[in-house]
């Protein structure tokens, strides 16, 4: 028996009713769990695309995309940034040591669902189904899951014109192809709207205790990871009987404030209120539509499959276009293999013109049918390319190699890691990428186990990855010393060799890492302490100290540093160790002017798709 011919009875028994209010058909998914309140911040307003074209970022990079678009009404932030706009800025040039990050990623599979980033266009994002029995097979990679693997998927919805309001729903679907069932243990699950994690002004050091302090959907997702969350709308074991789908998830991304859950609890079938008929151009679909008999739709359209509204603006509407996006990041293990898919369908349509939370059914109905979603992103430059004016990281769809970072930092042939002498500091690079090493040549960028021919060739920026640096200090000089641990942003440039770090002074106004800090270490009364940080540093800051240690002649201190390479950042960054004077004052840090550089020296420029 054949994968389709599997799937068909599947769909055919997962086929909803046409939905009443009062009663909602109820396939067997995970998306059934007693819906829960509206989370607070959960609802929300218009978005627009007023910074999509303004990324600063690599070109696979999130970048401000929804930074500045507006929200659930907050208090307006004065922009402290207009204060030094008017200085002039400074490169930096630091003579220091540095280090390729020791250790290595582990062998985890990550499922990355990260292109197209922007859609507008339902289809298949990412599917490791076989291509068996598919109409589109160029959309399947054939790649079975088991055992430990992760979930990290971030999509943006965009309306085709302004008054596009649809909901984009985003699911992932899970086959068990066995002849027995397999169960899901979800050690941990997390999911964010961009209004449950609005991009705030925030300072670039904030303690973090409590985990309430975040800057976009990628802090905050990356945050609650860090911390061991699975929010309560997962279980902790999910069962799939035997050659079965079930939905791993079944999330809007609403482009307009809703009244209902937007957290994946709503079942099959619900009503989703205040779709506008008025506000968009219908367009009635051919006799060749892919509305299959067995979904036993009530509506006379198909809108998951086919847009209803006008495909472009209409001439002279110069309005922005709403949007909005979506984060997620799950750490999972099966007991068996497992094929997933992620999925954008526009939510469909009952006769009313109400919209509906997609079925199991319309699921697999999309997957057997539909080809990749769109618009693509712009192609990637191969990593061997030389002499190319631009070099394009592309985004990436398929799955990478690694889960987690991990390693000890030491000096050759020695169990610790000796302090730098007061005034010099050491760093080592996290998250390096394709020509951008820091002059280390360690590219960290997780390899791709498949991927579609289009999308990026690693997995640049290590999205939701887990770096855990374990730095065991030693003072081998002749005094008591000052030590600070901090993360920081350099500039790049490979000429400096490993030698030196560019900084700038002030920094450029792009933000470049937003995201939490945990860092283990026993203070200088000799407690265990653990901190959390949130960041928000911009390209070319030099950082603050997350701590700093105060070490006798002679003694160790062991140090972990822990962070999720969070959605919204632009690697790579670096992981500093400097010395600083004991009687309180930093040690003056050896600097130096910079050379003269041009603009394409400083950061191979993005490309102008969105972000």
């Amino acid at each position: 028996m054949t994968l389709a011919q599997v799937l068909a009875p599947i769909a055919a028994v997962a086929a909803p009713n046409p939905p009443a209010p009062t009663s909602v058909p109820s396939p067997v998914t995970i998306s059934q769990l007693p819906p829960r309140p509206v989370p607070v911040g959960a609802s929300p307003s218009l978005l627009t695309e007023t910074a999509l074209e303004r990324s600063s970022s690599l070109d696979h990079a999130p970048a401000d995309a929804l930074a500045n678009a507006p929200s659930a009404p907050t208090l307006a932030l004065p922009d402290h940034n207009s204060l030094i706009r008017v200085l002039p800025r400074l490169d930096l040039t630091r003579p220091q040591s540095v280090r390729a990050l020791p250790g290595q990623l582990d062998n985890v599979p990550m499922f990355n669902s990260n292109s197209p980033e922007v859609v507008q266009k339902a289809g298949i994002l990412l599917s490791t189904f076989p291509k068996e029995g598919m109409q589109e097979q160029e959309a399947h990679l054939d790649y079975p899951l088991q055992g430990r693997f992760d979930v990290f998927a971030h999509h943006i919805a965009k309306g085709l014109t302004a008054d596009d309001l649809r909901t984009l729903y985003l699911g992932v679907l899970m086959y068990n192809p066995a002849e027995r069932p397999v169960k899901i243990d979800v050690l941990q699950g997390v999911t964010y709207l961009s209004q449950d994690a609005p991009f705030n002004n925030l300072p670039s050091y904030v303690a973090n205790p409590l985990g309430t302090v975040f800057a976009g959907p990628g802090s905050r997702v990356t945050n609650d990871v860090l911390r061991g969350e699975r929010q309560p709308q997962w279980p902790s074991q999910i069962t799939i009987p035997a050659r079965s789908a079930q939905m791993l998830t079944n999330l809007p991304i609403p482009l307009r404030r809703l009244t209902v859950a937007t957290d994946g609890t709503l079942t099959p079938g619900s009503i989703i209120p205040g779709l506008s008929r008025t506000a968009f151009t219908a367009q009635v679909q051919s006799p060749g539509s892919l509305l299959t008999p067995e979904l036993g739709l009530a509506s006379t359209r198909n809108a998951a499959l086919a847009p209803i509204v006008a495909a472009t603006p209409a001439p002279g509407d110069s309005r922005p276009l709403p949007l909005n996006g979506r984060s997620i990041l799950m750490r999972l293990s099966s007991s068996g293999p497992v094929y997933l898919a992620s999925m954008s369908m526009y939510a469909p349509q009952t006769a009313s013109g109400d919209e509906r939370v997609p079925s199991l059914s319309e699921w697999i109905t999309l997957l057997r049918s539909s080809g990749v979603a769109g618009p693509r992103d712009r192609q990637p430059t191969p990593p061997d390319s030389r002499n190319v004016p631009r070099f394009f990281y592309g985004r990436v769809a398929g799955v990478a190699k690694g889960s987690q970072w991990s390693g000890r930092a030491t000096d050759q042939d020695s169990d610790w890691l000796s302090i730098p002498n007061p005034g010099d500091a050491l760093s080592y690079v996290i998250s390096s990428v394709d020509r951008n090493t820091f002059g280390t040549g360690q590219i960290q960028s997780a390899p791709m186990l498949v991927r579609y021919p289009d999308t990026a060739y690693r997995a640049h920026g290590n999205y939701g990855v887990l770096y855990s640096i374990e730095l065991p200090l030693k003072n081998n000089t002749d005094s008591t010393q000052r030590v600070a641990i901090m993360l920081q942003t350099p500039l790049q440039d490979e000429r400096l060799k490993g030698e030196a770090l560019l900084f700038r002074n002030p920094p450029y106004d792009q933000i470049f890492f937003r995201g939490t800090v945990q860092i283990r270490y026993k203070d200088d009364l000799g407690i265990r302490q653990t901190r959390y940080m949130h960041l928000v540093q911009r390209r070319g800051q030099q950082g603050e100290p997350l701590i700093r240690l105060t070490m006798p002649k002679g003694t160790e201190r062991q140090v972990e540093v822990q962070l999720i390479y969070p959605p919204d950042a632009t690697p790579p960054q670096v992981l500093t160790v400097e010395t600083q004077a004991y009687n309180g004052l930093a040690a003056e840090p050896q600097t130096a002017p910079a050379h003269s550089r041009t603009p394409t020296e400083i950061l191979p420029e993005p490309d102008n798709s969105p972000r």
